[in-house]
């Protein structure tokens, strides 16, 4: 009885028409489901799903050792992953076609390409001891898996959480540097270690913070990394020098800035 007196009392008042305006415009601007515009929203899901038929092709050339063009493959797998979600917003896709998950379609061929077949290249790369290489591939796989379905994968201002499994990227700087077997070895268990590591790297293209200067890096990044994979990854050391200085950037910026504001805190 409390509970109806008490909402005896309320009063009801009319949706304000400014309100409602906006609501009718906000319904006017949504562009009408014809079928061509959902036939065009499912076609960004078969470009996403394109990427797993190219991961297959890069699985291809790693077994046949053909590294260059297995990394060829892998980077136009990363283009596909890049222009996908803007064409999908762009096309209304999660509107247009709401029983396929996009963003469930996009981890599984993320799981594919970033960290599954560059498992399997840096397991067959003989670049790593031969006794820990299964294993650290193993962990790889394990690791990049566990990462996929982590919840605090990614940070409020889209940080990653941890090394954000990035195994294509890895499997290049190993090929790039060369390293002797045991302290390539050492460095992928570092990373596999670092996937469940409460430290901050940051998005290359949705980080706000200095954007201008990370797009900038990444446009130098994915120029030199063409010329090398072409080279074969016979490049100077200015190239090795200056793609491993972007690669520090990426993974320690996040820290850096946070070193100085407590600094000066």
């Amino acid at each position: 009885m409390r509970v109806l007196t008490q909402a005896s009392h309320i009063q009801i008042s009319p949706i304000p028409d400014s309100t409602a305006t906006e609501m009718e415009q906000a319904d006017t601007e949504l562009s009408p489901a014809t079928p061509s515009r959902r036939a065009a929203a499912f076609g960004v899901h078969i470009f996403t799903a394109l990427g797993a038929g190219v991961a297959l092709l890069a699985q291809v050339e790693a077994v046949r050792e053909h590294w260059s063009a297995m990394f060829m493959w892998l980077g136009v797998a990363l283009i596909i992953d890049a222009v996908d979600g803007p064409i999908a917003r762009r096309l209304d896709v999660v509107r247009l076609q709401p029983n396929w998950s996009g963003d469930i379609l996009d981890l599984v061929v993320d799981f594919v390409t970033y960290v599954f077949v560059p498992a399997y290249a840096i397991t067959a790369s003989h670049l790593l001891l031969p006794v820990a290489a299964p294993f650290l591939g193993i962990g790889i796989a394990v690791s990049g898996a566990l990462y996929f379905a982590d919840r605090r994968m990614k940070s409020d201002d889209n940080h990653f959480r941890g090394f954000p499994g990035l195994w294509n990227i890895a499997a290049f700087y190993l090929f790039l540097l060369k390293w002797p077997p045991a302290l390539s070895s050492i460095a992928i268990a570092i990373l596999i270690v670092a996937t469940f590591l409460p430290f901050w790297v940051l998005h290359p293209v949705r980080v706000e913070r200095l954007r201008w200067l990370t797009l900038a890096l990444m446009a130098v990044w994915a120029v030199l990394t063409l010329y090398t994979v072409v080279q074969d990854f016979k490049v100077e050391l200015t190239v090795t020098v200056v793609l491993c200085l972007i690669a520090v950037y990426v993974f320690a910026s996040d820290a850096a800035f946070r070193l100085l504001r407590s600094l000066k805190s």
